[in-house]
């Protein structure tokens, strides 16, 4: 009977599916079977870019850590009625399925906790104490430290946000959305639109040099010598040149970082509007647009009740240095980690995560301010599981990897920032060994010698 069952089916090959990776002609398989989302892509709620960037082969794992148990009900209809002939599964890859079954079984991706509500009501009171600290108080120092609680609010803001991206945070899908256009949006200026658009690229392609948005800050930073044959970013459908201007700025990157971080804010906002009123189909481009026209709204009328311009400069600085520490804390989880160049692959998924990415120790009593990310590998393996068990499941994922001889890095605050400086020190002292046609003189010499 099964002789008879298995010659009913139609087969293609591992090299025959790679064949459909296309716009157009989108193919993935999911447990041996053959689906076309040729037609799909351009509703998936995901974006197109993590199906274009797997299409032509197996993404069972991926398809495992991004989707709930009631996605699989809703493939039948992709179906093309195909098997893959060739059809493995690695000893990695059955562990972690069994791991992530396990984890539903024990209902983890559903029990949130009340993370949200107690992060939401704690941003709720800053913005009260910010506006009575501008509004009330006379004292320059109650406007610093007005801008630096403000600060503070937008990363805890920004963590709703990732969190509502990825799961659903609230008692319903609508709700959601709200959580998200609020604590996104309206709260941070930051387009949701924007961050689901690059944030799910990074995590299909982690640590992609070409297809990692988080990784392509050309010209200002390069964390690979790879940056400086002027590589193609196919997320941005653009070439990161490595021309003059490039060299000099990552020749010093070591010494700027910290201070390019302090105002890394005005770039995000810069994305946000690019995208927002660019041609590319954006999800909710109307209720995203009118989210960021309430920030561009209470922010500047927040900062013109300051008495004069030195102090409100002041209070701008002040909110975005604190708030650097997050954008901050999303360079080390990366930076110094592995790096490759080209497409990932749907079957080294477990591989891929572990490669890229670094965890940062810390006591559970942290957990608030780091809001869980700190548990990167944990987070990048299961992003749909609330930020409340990522530090529980540490353990089985540190076993895992030992069991498959992976990387698990877990590195202190301090030492993860070493890393992260030693890597883009190493990239500014191969960027000064380039030789250029043009002779050097003398100050160029005397400047570059030392790092």
């Amino acid at each position: 009977m099964e002789v008879v069952e298995k010659e009913k089916k139609k087969y293609i090959t591992s090299e025959e599916l790679k064949g459909h990776n296309k716009e157009g002609d989108l193919w993935i398989s999911i447990q041996g079977k053959v689906y076309n989302v040729s037609d799909w892509v351009k509703e998936h709620p995901g974006g197109d870019v993590p199906i274009l960037n797997l299409a032509g082969q197996d993404v069972t794992d991926a398809f495992i850590a991004y989707h709930p148990g009631t996605a699989w009900s809703h493939l039948d209809k992709f179906f093309t009625g195909y098997h893959l002939s060739d059809f493995k599964v690695s000893e990695v890859s059955k562990d972690y399925r069994k791991l992530a079954s396990e984890f539903s079984k024990l209902g983890l991706f559903d029990t949130k906790g009340h993370v949200t509500s107690c992060t939401l009501a704690s941003v709720a009171v800053m913005f009260l104490i910010v506006m009575y600290g501008v509004l009330r108080c006379t004292s320059v120092w109650a406007h610093l430290g007005s801008g630096m609680l403000l600060g503070l609010l937008w990363m805890q803001s920004a963590y709703v946000g990732h969190d509502s991206g990825h799961y659903v945070v609230m008692t319903s899908n609508g709700f959601n959305k709200v959580a998200q256009i609020l604590s996104g949006n309206c709260l941070t200026g930051i387009s949701i639109a924007w961050w689901k658009w690059t944030h799910n690229a990074h995590h299909i392609a982690c640590n992609s040099l070409d297809h990692d948005p988080d990784l392509q800050h050309m010209p200002v930073f390069a964390v690979s010598s790879r940056f400086f044959n002027s590589i193609t970013s196919h997320f941005y459908g653009r070439k990161l040149e490595f021309d003059f201007i490039a060299r000099f700025l990552i020749c010093y990157q070591h010494f700027t970082f910290y201070p390019v971080m302090c105002v890394a804010r005005v770039n995000l906002y810069l994305q946000t509007i690019l995208l927002l009123f660019s041609r590319r189909k954006v999800q909710d481009r109307a209720l995203n647009i009118m989210g960021i026209l309430v920030f561009w709204t209470w922010f500047p009328l927040l900062v013109s009740f300051l008495p004069n311009w030195p102090e409100r400069v002041m209070f701008v600085l002040a909110s975005f240095a604190v708030c650097s520490i997050q954008h901050i804390q999303f360079c080390l989880n990366h930076f110094a980690a592995n790096v490759y160049v080209g497409l990932p692959s749907g079957n080294d998924w477990f591989e891929k995560q572990t490669s890229g990415t670094l965890d940062i120790s810390c006591s559970s009593s942290m957990d608030w301010f780091f809001g869980g990310l700190q548990f990167q590998l944990e987070h990048h393996l299961f992003p749909r599981l609330p930020r409340c068990q990522l530090r529980n499941i540490s353990p089985l994922v540190s076993d895992l990897c030992k069991k498959h001889n992976l990387p698990y890095r877990s590195l202190s605050f301090w030492e993860a920032n070493q890393w992260t400086i030693r890597t883009l020190r190493t990239a500014a002292l191969q960027a000064r060994d380039l030789t250029n046609p043009a002779p050097k003189n003398l100050l160029w010499e005397a400047v570059n010698t030392h790092g």
